[in-house]
């Protein structure tokens, strides 16, 4: 039963017309899941092909998980769902709720006939290497957020370079891929220029910066602004127990030092926005409620993931920065 055909002078790739016939051979259930497809010699003896023609074409079948291999013994079908034009590998470093809402917009703007596969390394290095091992060569895009992770641009560097694109942080060493991203430097030192007249009623700025997650920008940022416009400051590493002051206005990029900080205030009987300022870092909607309203830097999360959906979909290769903004509210 002959399952490829090729035309020469047709003016379709010789790679694609072996796909197209792959594709109609299991659409045609000529092939069924666990089939074995001709080999590459094969192939290429009855075609007189390139070795590399019929590899191109195979792989590109492999990478949208409707084949796969089995070393030293050939090709089989993994999968009849033939729609599938695209797989990608998404790499988050978590899930949390402006995550989600990342995620939910890239999927609402990726369109149809594309799977979509996602994953977490949890600023864990050694898991983020092997998810980027286990997983290389077995999708057509690889969407990775690498974040403050030390050596990980050895193990991008590993994935098929035209098929890498870099979320949320990116650095030198990945400059060379396409990304949207945030720049966490400018993006605290502009949001709290734009603050500046409320940052005014207060004495000392603190910074809560474990340094584990969070960008170095962040801290690099508020430096820059404390000392152009000669504010008190101090950047600290835990709140754990820490009296607060009164004149005392607090940056706080992670949610559970944010409890820390009101559940402290209420307990020294002091008042948000008053007695003490509040900056948290990510837009939720709950920020919108707590206290009367807690004031936010924060990126847009959902236009990040409909920029990047759009990126791939229309294969640009582009470095944009995602805007950040400023959200005054009764904490400040």
């Amino acid at each position: 039963m002959k399952l490829i055909s090729i035309k020469n002078n047709f003016g379709i790739p010789k790679y694609k017309q072996i796909i197209s016939s792959i594709e109609k051979a299991i659409d045609e259930e000529k092939l069924v899941k666990g089939g074995r497809l001709p080999s590459i010699n094969k192939v290429c003896a009855e075609f007189s092909l390139s070795r590399d023609t019929v590899l191109q074409a195979y792989e590109d079948l492999k990478k949208r998980g409707v084949i796969y291999a089995i070393p030293g013994k050939g090709y089989y079908v993994k999968s009849t769902e033939i729609k599938i034009k695209q797989r990608i590998f998404l790499l988050f470093e978590e899930l949390n709720i402006f995550k989600e809402d990342l995620y939910n917009s890239f999927l609402e703007n990726i369109g149809k006939n594309v799977q979509v596969d996602i994953f977490f390394h949890h600023f864990n290095l050694q898991v983020f290497q092997k998810l980027i091992n286990d997983n290389n060569g077995d999708y057509t895009k690889y969407v990775i957020m690498p974040t403050n992770l030390q050596g990980a641009d050895l193990y991008i560097k590993s994935l098929p370079a035209n098929e890498v694109y870099i979320l949320d942080q990116t650095n030198s060493d990945l400059k060379l891929y396409p990304a949207v991203y945030q720049n966490h430097k400018n993006d605290i030192n502009d949001a709290l220029l734009k603050g500046k007249h409320k940052l005014l009623n207060y004495k000392k700025m603190i910074l809560i910066f474990p340094g584990y997650r969070e960008p170095l920008g962040m801290k690099e940022g508020f430096e820059k602004f404390c000392n152009d416009f000669a504010f008190e400051n101090e950047i600290i590493t835990e709140f754990t127990n820490r009296e607060i002051k009164i004149g005392d206005v607090y940056i706080i990029p992670n949610d559970r030092d944010l409890v820390s900080v009101i559940e402290r205030a209420k307990l020294q009987n002091l008042k948000l926005g008053k007695d003490l300022g509040v900056i948290s870092y990510n837009e939720t909607p709950l920020k919108k409620v707590v206290e009367n309203g807690i004031t936010t830097i924060s990126t847009d999360f959902k236009a990040m993931g409909k920029i990047m959906a759009e990126m791939i979909l229309n294969g640009k290769k582009k470095q944009i920065e995602n805007k950040c903004s400023l959200i005054i509210r009764n904490s400040l």
